[in-house]
């Protein structure tokens, strides 16, 4: 196991870091965007990238590429919404997605406001949709920004930091515990699983809000205001 997970990783690591903070902003990039971010693996891309940091430096150029290829993905999709919501939704793409997910997003951000976009990068399907609906309304892009970006830094901290901290101490033991690489798939998995959970949970709290069923309009913060 130590020798195959050794290999995997010198593969990685191999690869030179410029190009591989450059491959994992552009995976989160169009894992952001509506036109392709239900079939775009970023967090794959990410974790596997982040196991090849090697120090401080790489681990914020990193952070920093992947949080400018999700804010580029999800502001030309607010793009899109400002200028084509409607084609869109209209379209081949808009009922692939379904009309349902469309009225979702709609719903949610009407009723959760700033904190639906917050809360919708942890979200399934949300996380691409909800800044096209966005764009649909009149929210300003400055506060769209102002809800999106401190989500994506927290996601983004979160898989890097996980998956060089299992990459790091799997090297650390692995000359000296022949199942260190067992250590490092667990870490992962845990991690996916707690992400998982993570989502389950964000999704269940908010289930009235992105329900056919409304109670009272809960809103984040001054939705539907442009400035």
């Amino acid at each position: 196991m130590n020798e195959i997970l050794t290999w995997l990783l010198d593969t990685v690591q191999s690869v030179d870091p410029v190009v591989r903070t450059i491959i994992a902003g552009v995976a989160i990039m169009l894992e952001t965007s509506v036109l392709v971010g239900l079939v775009v693996p970023g967090d794959t891309v990410v974790i596997v990238a982040g196991t090849a940091v090697s120090g401080p430096v790489e681990a914020i150029a990193l952070g920093i590429a992947v949080v400018a290829g999700a804010l580029v993905g999800e502001s030309v999709g607010f793009a899109l919404g400002r200028f084509l919501g409607p084609r869109i939704r209209a379209s081949r793409l808009g009922q692939r997605i379904g009309e349902e997910n469309w009225r979702r997003s709609e719903r949610y951000l009407e009723r959760r406001g700033g904190l639906a976009i917050f809360l919708s990068r942890f979200l399934p399907v949300l996380h691409s949709l909800v800044p096209l609906t966005v764009g649909m309304s009149n929210y300003s892009y400055r506060r769209f920004l102002a809800w999106t970006t401190p989500a994506c830094v927290i996601w983004t901290t979160l898989y890097i930091s996980v998956a060089s901290l299992a990459a790091g101490t799997y090297r650390d033991l692995s000359e000296s515990i022949h199942y260190a690489g067992y250590i490092f798939v667990a870490v992962i998995v845990v991690f996916l699983v707690l992400i998982f959970v993570g989502k389950k949970v964000i999704e269940r709290v908010e289930r009235k809000h992105l329900g056919d069923d409304p109670t009272e309009p809960s809103r984040g913060d001054g939705a539907g205001m442009k400035d």
